[in-house]
């Protein structure tokens, strides 16, 4: 199971530091009308939605690699994904560098309008932003073919899967933790980390889909030449 987590940690670490999900969950936070409850479940609508994918296509991908006895063709999947990912981390690095728009991005409007959203809007917000995000599908689908490829078993697999959903939400839910244990203090270090990832979202996504796409397309290349 440890050298499974260890396999993982580039899709944990690639799904925890996009940028626009985390400026999303602070300022839902730090908005005064009901901020802590609308983190709590933007967060719970994410978490829902993984589940759901887990289950659904962690059942497609462990039966494809039951049927598949040659690790070859279940290693093809997995690499076939991170060619996919790898792809479309360089092409965002390349939008972000022209100033382009990303499909990835949430529309503007959806920032600024972030105070008024009910905890219910934030649920719903939580519950899509996985699903049109296609970086975030090919990072959960790339966990769990790595997860159906090592056959764990259905109960190792669960919870190796579960750890992978909470690291991946590990950025959004230490501010959530921050702002119940000290509150006060918390507030403060919110409003700038919002605003400082807000100004540097740009320069960080570059860096980050430059560096984490390289290796994703490298990884896949040499996965499907071996």
């Amino acid at each position: 199971m440890e050298t499974v987590l260890i396999s993982l940690l580039p899709y944990i670490i690639g799904s925890a530091i996009v940028p626009l999900q985390i400026i999303i969950g602070l300022l839902l936070l730090k908005s005064p009308n009901q901020g802590l409850f609308k983190a709590i479940a933007y967060v719970a609508g994410m978490t829902i939605t993984r589940l759901l994918q887990g289950l659904i296509f962690g059942l497609v991908l462990s039966g494809s690699s039951a049927l598949t006895e040659e690790s070859s063709a279940k290693n093809s999947i997995i690499s076939t994904l991170l060619l996919v990912l790898g792809i479309l981390l360089l092409i965002t690095a390349y939008k972000k560098w022209r100033r382009e728009d990303d499909p990835d991005d949430s529309p503007p409007k959806v920032l600024t309008m972030i105070d008024s959203l009910t905890p219910l809007r934030a649920f719903g917000i939580g519950l899509g932003l996985p699903l049109i995000a296609a970086k975030l599908w090919v990072f959960t689908l790339s966990a769990l073919a790595t997860i159906a490829a090592a056959q764990l078993g259905q109960l190792s697999s669960t919870i190796v899967y579960l750890l992978f959903i909470l690291l991946a939400e590990s950025l959004l839910l230490i501010p959530i933790l921050a702002r119940i244990l000290i509150p006060e203090r918390s507030k403060y270090l919110l409003t700038e980390l919002s605003a400082w990832l807000t100004k540097n979202s740009r320069p960080i996504t570059i860096v980050v889909s430059l560096v984490f796409g390289l290796f994703f397309l490298h990884s896949g290349i040499s996965g499907l030449v071996s």
